[in-house]
């Protein structure tokens, strides 16, 4: 459900579709929304590719629209987003469940994309689920 909802809303969805479509694609992204907090490196995900790593980079980017690393920071993000604001963890244990080593480094990236800080983002998430359920 969470990739669908991830494609869906996505400026990249019909993108995203092409890449799963693509079997090569398909298993990077597959080995990606799998396990998350692995350290990928690009090497890593064109092996999982069955591809060199030049013709991996260049076919993801023209498929998805992103680098692979691009697409894996903003995957991790949407699953923090989603942790944030339905769970009980602390900002440190998403940080570590999506694969970042401190809580600062995760905020650094959380806030440059999302455009606030991670407990921000937790605060304003349940605002809006209480004024839905009012």
């Amino acid at each position: 459900h969470m990739l669908r909802a991830h494609i869906e809303g996505s400026e990249h969805g019909s993108t995203m579709l092409a890449a799963l479509a693509d079997a090569q694609l398909g298993r990077a992204l597959a080995a990606i929304h799998a396990d998350p907090s692995n350290h990928w490196s690009l090497n890593d995900l064109a092996r999982e590719a069955g591809m060199s790593r030049t013709v991996f980079a260049e076919r993801f980017l023209a498929t998805v629209g992103l680098t692979p690393m691009q697409y894996l920071t903003r995957w991790r993000l949407e699953l923090a987003k989603v942790a944030l604001t339905s769970t009980g963890q602390s900002v440190a244990e998403v940080a570590a469940s999506i694969g970042y080593a401190s809580e600062a480094a995760f905020g650094r990236v959380f806030k440059r994309f999302v455009g606030v800080g991670p407990g921000a983002y937790r605060g304003l998430g349940r605002e809006l689920v209480a004024q839905e359920s009012a």
